[in-house]
Protein backbone atom coordinates (compact mmCIF):
# COMPACT_ATOMS: atom_id res chain seq x y z
CA UNK A 1 0.00 0.00 0.00
CA UNK A 2 1.44 3.20 -0.97
CA UNK A 3 1.44 6.25 2.07
CA UNK A 4 -1.44 7.53 0.20
CA UNK A 5 -4.03 5.21 1.09
CA UNK A 6 -2.65 3.84 4.35
CA UNK A 7 -4.99 4.35 6.98
CA UNK A 8 -3.77 7.41 9.59
CA UNK A 9 -2.28 6.19 12.46
CA UNK A 10 -4.43 8.20 14.77
CA UNK A 11 -7.99 6.23 14.79
CA UNK A 12 -10.19 8.49 13.16
CA UNK A 13 -13.34 8.96 15.52
CA UNK A 14 -16.50 8.93 13.46
CA UNK A 15 -20.69 8.51 14.12
CA UNK A 16 -20.74 4.52 14.53
CA UNK A 17 -23.48 2.44 12.30
CA UNK A 18 -25.19 0.56 14.35
CA UNK A 19 -23.04 -2.41 16.14
CA UNK A 20 -19.66 -0.59 15.97
CA UNK A 21 -17.83 1.65 19.15
CA UNK A 22 -15.74 4.10 18.13
CA UNK A 23 -12.40 4.23 20.05
CA UNK A 24 -12.27 7.08 23.10
CA UNK A 25 -16.15 6.01 23.68
CA UNK A 26 -17.31 4.72 26.97
CA UNK A 27 -16.82 1.05 25.22
CA UNK A 28 -13.70 1.88 25.58
CA UNK A 29 -13.23 3.23 28.62
CA UNK A 30 -14.93 0.20 30.19
CA UNK A 31 -12.08 -1.96 28.53
CA UNK A 32 -9.52 -0.17 30.17
CA UNK A 33 -11.53 -0.18 33.69
CA UNK A 34 -12.83 -3.51 33.23
CA UNK A 35 -11.30 -6.36 30.93
CA UNK A 36 -8.24 -7.64 32.07
CA UNK A 37 -6.27 -8.48 28.42
CA UNK A 38 -4.21 -11.59 27.94
CA UNK A 39 -0.72 -10.42 27.57
CA UNK A 40 -1.57 -6.92 27.30
CA UNK A 41 -0.07 -3.82 28.41
CA UNK A 42 -3.60 -2.56 30.54
CA UNK A 43 -2.88 1.37 29.88
CA UNK A 44 -3.23 0.77 25.56
CA UNK A 45 -7.39 0.72 26.03
CA UNK A 46 -6.96 3.76 28.27
CA UNK A 47 -4.57 5.58 25.72
CA UNK A 48 -6.88 4.35 22.56
CA UNK A 49 -3.93 2.56 21.29
CA UNK A 50 -5.62 -1.11 21.70
CA UNK A 51 -8.24 -1.20 18.47
CA UNK A 52 -11.90 -3.25 19.28
CA UNK A 53 -12.67 -5.71 16.67
CA UNK A 54 -16.38 -5.72 16.19
CA UNK A 55 -17.08 -8.29 13.37
CA UNK A 56 -15.04 -10.67 10.99
CA UNK A 57 -16.08 -12.25 7.57
CA UNK A 58 -13.94 -14.56 5.44
CA UNK A 59 -10.20 -13.40 6.01
CA UNK A 60 -10.97 -9.94 7.33
CA UNK A 61 -12.05 -8.09 10.08
CA UNK A 62 -13.44 -4.89 11.08
CA UNK A 63 -12.65 -2.61 14.42
CA UNK A 64 -14.43 0.32 15.83
CA UNK A 65 -13.32 2.40 13.77
CA UNK A 66 -14.28 1.05 10.30
CA UNK A 67 -10.94 -0.16 9.92
CA UNK A 68 -10.57 -3.48 7.74
CA UNK A 69 -8.46 -5.35 8.31
CA UNK A 70 -6.63 -8.73 7.04
CA UNK A 71 -6.29 -11.16 9.71
CA UNK A 72 -2.30 -12.64 8.55
CA UNK A 73 -2.68 -14.16 11.43
CA UNK A 74 -5.77 -16.33 11.28
CA UNK A 75 -6.71 -14.87 14.75
CA UNK A 76 -3.75 -16.27 16.69
CA UNK A 77 -2.81 -19.58 14.55
CA UNK A 78 -6.80 -20.56 14.85
CA UNK A 79 -9.51 -18.87 12.50
CA UNK A 80 -8.47 -22.18 9.67
CA UNK A 81 -11.70 -22.14 7.80
CA UNK A 82 -12.17 -18.24 7.92
CA UNK A 83 -14.68 -16.45 10.10
CA UNK A 84 -18.10 -16.42 9.76
CA UNK A 85 -18.87 -19.84 8.49
CA UNK A 86 -22.98 -19.87 9.16
CA UNK A 87 -22.09 -24.29 9.14
CA UNK A 88 -20.23 -23.72 12.25
CA UNK A 89 -22.65 -21.61 13.72
CA UNK A 90 -25.49 -24.02 12.65
CA UNK A 91 -23.92 -26.98 14.39
CA UNK A 92 -23.14 -25.16 17.44
CA UNK A 93 -27.13 -23.98 18.00
CA UNK A 94 -28.46 -27.59 16.90
CA UNK A 95 -26.07 -28.93 19.50
CA UNK A 96 -27.02 -26.59 22.24
CA UNK A 97 -30.77 -27.12 21.52
CA UNK A 98 -29.99 -30.81 21.80
CA UNK A 99 -27.71 -31.46 24.38
CA UNK A 100 -26.16 -27.98 25.55
CA UNK A 101 -23.95 -29.96 28.60
CA UNK A 102 -22.95 -32.50 30.21
CA UNK A 103 -19.24 -33.84 31.30
CA UNK A 104 -17.61 -36.83 30.33
CA UNK A 105 -16.50 -37.81 33.75
CA UNK A 106 -17.62 -41.25 33.67
CA UNK A 107 -20.42 -40.87 30.96
CA UNK A 108 -20.02 -40.13 27.23
CA UNK A 109 -22.09 -38.09 24.84
CA UNK A 110 -22.10 -38.41 21.01
CA UNK A 111 -19.91 -35.18 20.01
CA UNK A 112 -17.41 -36.33 21.93
CA UNK A 113 -17.40 -40.16 20.77
CA UNK A 114 -18.07 -39.03 17.04
CA UNK A 115 -14.74 -36.65 17.32
CA UNK A 116 -12.58 -38.86 19.19
CA UNK A 117 -13.06 -41.80 16.52
CA UNK A 118 -12.93 -38.78 13.68
CA UNK A 119 -9.25 -37.91 15.32
CA UNK A 120 -8.04 -41.66 15.58
CA UNK A 121 -8.66 -42.38 12.18
CA UNK A 122 -7.00 -39.74 10.98
CA UNK A 123 -3.97 -39.34 13.53
CA UNK A 124 -0.21 -41.23 12.47
CA UNK A 125 0.29 -44.49 13.49
CA UNK A 126 -1.63 -45.93 16.98
CA UNK A 127 -2.37 -42.72 18.42
CA UNK A 128 -5.99 -44.17 19.03
CA UNK A 129 -7.40 -42.68 22.23
CA UNK A 130 -8.04 -38.79 23.15
CA UNK A 131 -8.40 -37.10 25.20
CA UNK A 132 -10.46 -33.82 25.34
CA UNK A 133 -9.32 -30.30 26.94
CA UNK A 134 -10.40 -26.77 26.76
CA UNK A 135 -6.74 -25.25 25.32
CA UNK A 136 -3.28 -25.65 24.24
CA UNK A 137 -2.17 -24.81 27.51
CA UNK A 138 -4.45 -27.83 29.49
CA UNK A 139 -3.36 -30.16 26.15
CA UNK A 140 0.26 -29.70 27.56
CA UNK A 141 -0.34 -29.71 30.95
CA UNK A 142 -2.40 -33.24 30.17
CA UNK A 143 0.78 -34.70 28.60
CA UNK A 144 3.24 -34.01 31.44
CA UNK A 145 0.72 -35.77 33.94
CA UNK A 146 0.46 -38.83 31.73
CA UNK A 147 3.84 -38.95 30.54
CA UNK A 148 4.96 -39.22 34.54
CA UNK A 149 1.87 -41.18 35.30
CA UNK A 150 2.71 -44.00 32.45
CA UNK A 151 6.39 -44.64 33.67
CA UNK A 152 5.14 -44.97 37.15
CA UNK A 153 2.54 -47.58 36.08
CA UNK A 154 5.62 -49.45 34.38
CA UNK A 155 7.12 -49.82 37.41
CA UNK A 156 9.65 -46.96 36.49
CA UNK A 157 8.69 -43.86 38.84
CA UNK A 158 12.02 -42.33 38.84
CA UNK A 159 11.40 -41.06 35.16
CA UNK A 160 9.72 -37.50 35.99
CA UNK A 161 11.84 -34.98 33.80
CA UNK A 162 10.34 -33.51 31.16
CA UNK A 163 12.30 -31.99 28.09
CA UNK A 164 12.08 -29.12 25.87
CA UNK A 165 14.04 -26.73 23.62
CA UNK A 166 15.27 -23.53 24.33
CA UNK A 167 13.09 -20.81 23.58
CA UNK A 168 10.11 -22.93 22.91
CA UNK A 169 6.20 -21.81 24.30
CA UNK A 170 3.95 -24.63 25.72
CA UNK A 171 1.61 -22.74 27.30
CA UNK A 172 0.82 -20.78 30.73
CA UNK A 173 -0.49 -22.99 33.12
CA UNK A 174 1.87 -23.92 35.98
CA UNK A 175 3.22 -27.13 34.56
CA UNK A 176 3.44 -26.15 30.57
CA UNK A 177 5.04 -23.08 31.87
CA UNK A 178 7.63 -24.69 33.06
CA UNK A 179 7.80 -26.18 29.61
CA UNK A 180 7.91 -22.88 28.31
CA UNK A 181 11.88 -21.61 28.19
CA UNK A 182 11.15 -17.92 27.58
CA UNK A 183 12.39 -15.93 31.02
CA UNK A 184 10.09 -13.04 31.11
CA UNK A 185 7.15 -15.68 31.29
CA UNK A 186 8.25 -17.45 34.11
CA UNK A 187 10.19 -15.08 36.30
CA UNK A 188 7.07 -13.54 37.72
CA UNK A 189 5.58 -16.52 38.82
CA UNK A 190 9.00 -18.51 40.22
CA UNK A 191 9.47 -21.55 41.41
CA UNK A 192 7.85 -22.78 38.13
CA UNK A 193 6.78 -26.70 38.31
CA UNK A 194 10.08 -28.66 38.89
CA UNK A 195 12.09 -31.55 36.79
CA UNK A 196 11.34 -29.39 33.26
CA UNK A 197 15.16 -29.48 31.61
CA UNK A 198 16.37 -27.65 28.65
CA UNK A 199 17.51 -28.99 25.83
CA UNK A 200 19.15 -26.94 22.20
CA UNK A 201 16.50 -25.72 19.60
CA UNK A 202 16.97 -26.39 15.92
CA UNK A 203 17.79 -22.74 14.80
CA UNK A 204 19.49 -23.08 11.64
CA UNK A 205 19.90 -19.72 10.52
CA UNK A 206 21.62 -18.84 13.85
CA UNK A 207 23.66 -21.76 14.08
CA UNK A 208 27.98 -21.80 13.28
CA UNK A 209 28.82 -20.75 9.97
CA UNK A 210 30.44 -24.31 9.85
CA UNK A 211 26.65 -25.48 8.95
CA UNK A 212 25.71 -22.45 6.91
CA UNK A 213 26.31 -25.08 3.86
CA UNK A 214 25.18 -28.38 5.40
CA UNK A 215 21.42 -28.09 7.30
CA UNK A 216 21.66 -32.32 7.25
CA UNK A 217 25.08 -32.32 9.76
CA UNK A 218 23.61 -29.73 11.84
CA UNK A 219 20.42 -31.50 12.45
CA UNK A 220 22.33 -34.68 13.54
CA UNK A 221 24.57 -31.98 15.45
CA UNK A 222 21.60 -30.58 17.43
CA UNK A 223 19.44 -34.01 17.93
CA UNK A 224 22.99 -35.33 19.42
CA UNK A 225 22.91 -32.46 21.90
CA UNK A 226 19.45 -33.78 23.24
CA UNK A 227 21.11 -36.75 23.87
CA UNK A 228 23.95 -35.21 25.81
CA UNK A 229 21.17 -33.52 28.30
CA UNK A 230 19.47 -36.89 28.42
CA UNK A 231 22.78 -38.90 29.41
CA UNK A 232 23.84 -35.81 31.72
CA UNK A 233 20.32 -35.61 33.54
CA UNK A 234 20.45 -40.15 33.49
CA UNK A 235 17.54 -41.74 31.63
CA UNK A 236 16.47 -43.18 34.25
CA UNK A 237 14.82 -39.95 35.46
CA UNK A 238 13.38 -38.41 32.21
CA UNK A 239 9.92 -39.15 31.05
CA UNK A 240 9.23 -37.43 27.96
CA UNK A 241 10.61 -34.86 25.40
CA UNK A 242 8.43 -32.29 24.17
CA UNK A 243 8.23 -30.67 20.65
CA UNK A 244 6.83 -28.79 18.42
CA UNK A 245 6.83 -29.95 14.67
CA UNK A 246 7.66 -26.38 13.34
CA UNK A 247 8.32 -24.35 16.90
CA UNK A 248 6.55 -21.68 16.93
CA UNK A 249 8.33 -18.82 19.42
CA UNK A 250 11.42 -17.08 18.05
CA UNK A 251 10.05 -17.26 14.69
CA UNK A 252 8.50 -20.80 12.66
CA UNK A 253 12.07 -22.86 13.44
CA UNK A 254 11.67 -25.78 11.10
CA UNK A 255 13.62 -28.88 11.71
CA UNK A 256 17.00 -29.60 9.37
CA UNK A 257 16.61 -32.79 7.72
CA UNK A 258 17.23 -36.11 9.49
CA UNK A 259 16.86 -34.60 12.84
CA UNK A 260 13.39 -35.98 13.91
CA UNK A 261 14.74 -39.57 12.79
CA UNK A 262 17.95 -38.94 14.68
CA UNK A 263 15.74 -37.95 17.47
CA UNK A 264 13.42 -40.65 17.44
CA UNK A 265 16.15 -43.00 17.48
CA UNK A 266 17.46 -41.27 20.55
CA UNK A 267 14.44 -41.60 22.53
CA UNK A 268 13.67 -45.00 21.86
CA UNK A 269 17.26 -45.66 22.93
CA UNK A 270 16.75 -44.19 26.42
CA UNK A 271 13.50 -44.94 27.14
CA UNK A 272 11.77 -41.45 26.14
CA UNK A 273 8.20 -40.89 25.03
CA UNK A 274 8.05 -37.95 22.11
CA UNK A 275 5.17 -35.66 22.69
CA UNK A 276 4.19 -33.75 19.65
CA UNK A 277 3.04 -30.50 20.62
CA UNK A 278 0.94 -29.49 17.67
CA UNK A 279 -1.37 -26.70 19.35
CA UNK A 280 -0.63 -24.52 16.30
CA UNK A 281 0.84 -26.92 13.99
CA UNK A 282 -2.22 -29.24 13.62
CA UNK A 283 -5.68 -28.66 11.54
CA UNK A 284 -3.64 -28.07 8.27
CA UNK A 285 -1.58 -25.26 9.68
CA UNK A 286 1.64 -26.89 8.03
CA UNK A 287 0.05 -28.92 5.63
CA UNK A 288 -0.88 -31.99 6.94
CA UNK A 289 -3.99 -32.44 9.15
CA UNK A 290 -1.44 -33.63 11.60
CA UNK A 291 1.69 -32.03 11.59
CA UNK A 292 5.17 -34.55 13.00
CA UNK A 293 4.70 -36.76 9.61
CA UNK A 294 5.02 -34.20 7.30
CA UNK A 295 8.21 -32.51 9.26
CA UNK A 296 9.88 -36.04 10.04
CA UNK A 297 9.12 -37.30 13.17
CA UNK A 298 6.97 -40.22 11.99
CA UNK A 299 5.34 -41.89 15.11
CA UNK A 300 5.23 -39.57 18.02
CA UNK A 301 4.11 -40.95 21.44
CA UNK A 302 1.22 -38.25 22.39
CA UNK A 303 0.50 -35.71 20.29
CA UNK A 304 -1.08 -32.33 21.71
CA UNK A 305 -3.32 -29.91 19.78
CA UNK A 306 -6.08 -27.20 20.06
CA UNK A 307 -6.68 -23.77 18.06
CA UNK A 308 -7.77 -24.93 14.91
CA UNK A 309 -9.45 -27.70 15.77
CA UNK A 310 -12.98 -25.75 15.81
CA UNK A 311 -11.06 -22.88 13.91
CA UNK A 312 -11.60 -20.88 17.31
CA UNK A 313 -15.41 -21.34 16.68
CA UNK A 314 -15.47 -22.94 20.09
CA UNK A 315 -12.70 -24.08 23.01
CA UNK A 316 -11.40 -27.36 22.35
CA UNK A 317 -7.77 -29.18 22.78
CA UNK A 318 -7.02 -32.93 22.26
CA UNK A 319 -4.55 -35.07 23.46
CA UNK A 320 -4.31 -38.58 21.07
CA UNK A 321 -2.11 -41.29 22.77
CA UNK A 322 -0.50 -44.42 21.38
CA UNK A 323 -1.96 -47.74 21.96
CA UNK A 324 1.36 -48.38 24.16
CA UNK A 325 0.74 -45.39 26.92
CA UNK A 326 -3.24 -45.89 27.07
CA UNK A 327 -2.31 -49.73 27.73
CA UNK A 328 -2.03 -49.39 31.48
CA UNK A 329 -5.10 -47.46 31.70
CA UNK A 330 -6.99 -49.93 29.19
CA UNK A 331 -8.47 -52.77 31.79
CA UNK A 332 -9.71 -49.64 34.72
CA UNK A 333 -7.11 -51.36 37.23
CA UNK A 334 -5.54 -47.56 37.18
CA UNK A 335 -7.62 -44.63 36.20
CA UNK A 336 -6.04 -41.54 34.94
CA UNK A 337 -7.47 -38.75 37.85
CA UNK A 338 -6.95 -35.81 35.93
CA UNK A 339 -9.68 -34.26 33.81
CA UNK A 340 -11.71 -30.69 33.11
CA UNK A 341 -15.36 -29.53 33.64
CA UNK A 342 -15.76 -28.47 29.67
CA UNK A 343 -13.22 -31.21 28.38
CA UNK A 344 -14.95 -32.64 25.30
CA UNK A 345 -17.87 -29.98 25.79
CA UNK A 346 -20.52 -31.34 23.29
CA UNK A 347 -21.20 -27.81 21.74
CA UNK A 348 -17.12 -27.23 20.96
CA UNK A 349 -17.20 -31.20 20.01
CA UNK A 350 -19.91 -30.91 17.42
CA UNK A 351 -18.03 -27.50 16.16
CA UNK A 352 -15.12 -29.45 15.38
CA UNK A 353 -16.62 -32.00 13.69
CA UNK A 354 -18.60 -29.80 11.33
CA UNK A 355 -15.18 -28.12 10.91
CA UNK A 356 -13.32 -30.83 10.13
CA UNK A 357 -16.88 -31.09 7.49
CA UNK A 358 -15.45 -28.16 5.68
CA UNK A 359 -11.90 -29.52 5.75
CA UNK A 360 -13.04 -32.85 3.96
CA UNK A 361 -15.13 -31.03 1.91
CA UNK A 362 -13.53 -27.99 0.53
CA UNK A 363 -9.81 -29.90 0.50
CA UNK A 364 -8.07 -27.12 3.12
CA UNK A 365 -5.55 -30.04 3.40
CA UNK A 366 -4.70 -30.24 -0.13
CA UNK A 367 -5.04 -26.82 -0.55
CA UNK A 368 -2.18 -25.86 1.87
CA UNK A 369 0.07 -28.63 0.32
CA UNK A 370 -0.54 -27.02 -3.51
CA UNK A 371 -0.62 -23.83 -2.27
CA UNK A 372 1.71 -23.65 0.37
CA UNK A 373 4.92 -22.80 -2.46
CA UNK A 374 3.35 -20.06 -3.71
CA UNK A 375 2.80 -18.50 0.01
CA UNK A 376 6.46 -19.27 0.05
CA UNK A 377 7.85 -18.06 -2.85
CA UNK A 378 5.64 -15.06 -2.39
CA UNK A 379 7.12 -14.35 1.01
CA UNK A 380 10.75 -14.45 -0.50
CA UNK A 381 9.96 -11.93 -2.62
CA UNK A 382 10.99 -10.11 0.55
CA UNK A 383 14.69 -11.09 0.22
CA UNK A 384 15.92 -8.17 -1.89
CA UNK A 385 15.16 -6.09 1.19
CA UNK A 386 18.20 -5.69 3.09
CA UNK A 387 16.94 -6.11 6.31
CA UNK A 388 15.23 -9.24 5.33
CA UNK A 389 18.00 -11.79 6.90
CA UNK A 390 15.74 -15.00 6.41
CA UNK A 391 12.03 -16.61 5.38
CA UNK A 392 11.13 -19.99 7.02
CA UNK A 393 8.19 -22.01 7.55
CA UNK A 394 5.68 -24.27 6.37
CA UNK A 395 2.64 -24.72 4.52
CA UNK A 396 0.89 -21.29 5.64
CA UNK A 397 2.84 -20.94 9.13
CA UNK A 398 5.85 -18.30 8.49
CA UNK A 399 8.58 -16.16 10.02
CA UNK A 400 10.34 -13.57 8.05
CA UNK A 401 13.63 -12.71 10.13
CA UNK A 402 15.14 -9.38 10.38
CA UNK A 403 19.02 -8.44 10.51
CA UNK A 404 21.37 -5.54 9.77
CA UNK A 405 23.52 -7.37 7.32
CA UNK A 406 22.05 -10.26 5.27
CA UNK A 407 25.51 -11.61 4.27
CA UNK A 408 26.70 -12.06 7.71
CA UNK A 409 23.51 -12.90 9.45
CA UNK A 410 24.27 -9.99 11.72
CA UNK A 411 21.81 -9.25 14.21
CA UNK A 412 20.21 -6.02 15.31
CA UNK A 413 21.81 -4.17 19.01
CA UNK A 414 18.86 -4.56 21.67
CA UNK A 415 17.72 -1.09 21.20
CA UNK A 416 17.55 -1.10 17.61
CA UNK A 417 15.61 -4.04 18.41
CA UNK A 418 13.20 -2.90 20.70
CA UNK A 419 12.50 0.14 18.43
CA UNK A 420 11.70 -2.09 15.04
CA UNK A 421 9.23 -4.38 17.33
CA UNK A 422 8.02 -1.04 18.57
CA UNK A 423 7.47 0.02 14.99
CA UNK A 424 6.37 -3.25 13.25
CA UNK A 425 3.07 -4.32 14.60
CA UNK A 426 1.21 -0.77 14.78
CA UNK A 427 2.42 0.07 11.71
CA UNK A 428 1.51 -3.12 9.24
CA UNK A 429 -1.76 -2.82 11.24
CA UNK A 430 -1.80 1.04 10.20
CA UNK A 431 -1.16 -1.46 6.04
CA UNK A 432 -4.14 -3.15 7.08
CA UNK A 433 -2.56 -5.92 7.82
CA UNK A 434 -2.74 -7.65 11.14
CA UNK A 435 0.37 -10.20 11.81
CA UNK A 436 2.95 -10.81 14.81
CA UNK A 437 6.15 -9.42 15.48
CA UNK A 438 7.66 -11.61 17.63
CA UNK A 439 9.00 -10.49 20.92
CA UNK A 440 10.82 -13.48 22.17
CA UNK A 441 13.90 -13.74 20.61
CA UNK A 442 15.48 -12.26 17.30
CA UNK A 443 13.26 -9.85 15.16
CA UNK A 444 10.73 -11.61 13.72
CA UNK A 445 7.91 -11.18 11.78
CA UNK A 446 5.01 -13.92 12.12
CA UNK A 447 2.38 -15.02 9.00
CA UNK A 448 -0.13 -17.32 9.10
CA UNK A 449 -3.38 -16.35 6.98
CA UNK A 450 -6.87 -18.80 7.00
CA UNK A 451 -6.56 -21.87 5.24
CA UNK A 452 -9.30 -20.48 2.57
CA UNK A 453 -6.44 -17.87 1.75
CA UNK A 454 -4.72 -17.83 -2.21
CA UNK A 455 -2.58 -15.81 -3.67
CA UNK A 456 -4.41 -12.55 -3.65
CA UNK A 457 -4.47 -12.79 -0.24
CA UNK A 458 -0.64 -13.89 -0.13
CA UNK A 459 -0.06 -10.52 -2.45
CA UNK A 460 -1.72 -8.64 0.44
CA UNK A 461 0.82 -9.60 3.02
CA UNK A 462 3.62 -9.58 0.91
CA UNK A 463 2.58 -6.16 -0.38
CA UNK A 464 1.89 -4.80 3.46
CA UNK A 465 5.35 -6.34 4.69
CA UNK A 466 7.03 -4.73 1.69
CA UNK A 467 5.89 -1.46 2.77
CA UNK A 468 6.57 -1.40 6.63
CA UNK A 469 10.04 -3.54 6.12
CA UNK A 470 11.05 -0.65 3.66
CA UNK A 471 10.35 1.58 6.25
CA UNK A 472 12.13 0.44 8.74
CA UNK A 473 15.15 0.00 6.40
CA UNK A 474 15.09 3.80 6.13
CA UNK A 475 15.18 4.14 9.65
CA UNK A 476 18.32 2.35 10.70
Amino acid sequence: MTAATRPSAVPVLHHPSAGETPLGTPRNIAASRHLWGHFTDQSGWAEDRLPTVVRAKGTYFWDSAGRRIFDGLSGLFTVQVGHGREELAQAAARQARTLSFFPVWGYAHEPAIDLAERLAQEAPGDLDHVFFTNSGSEAVETAIKLSRNYWALRGRPGKTKVLSRAGAYHGTTLGALALTRIASYREPFAPVAPGAVEVPTPNWYRSDPEYWDDEEAYGRHVADAVEEVILREGPDTVAALFVEPVQNSGGCFVAPPGYFRRLREIADAHDVLIVSDEVICAYGRTGGLFAAPDQGLAHPDIITSAKGLSSGYAPIGAVLVSDEVYEPFATGEHVFRHGYTFGGHPVSAAVALANLDVFEREGLVERVRTLGPAFRRTLDRLRDIPIVGDVRGSGYFYGIELTRDQATRERFTEEEADRIRAFLNPALYEDGLYVRADDRGDVVVQVAPPLVSGQAEFDIVEQALRDVFTRVQERI
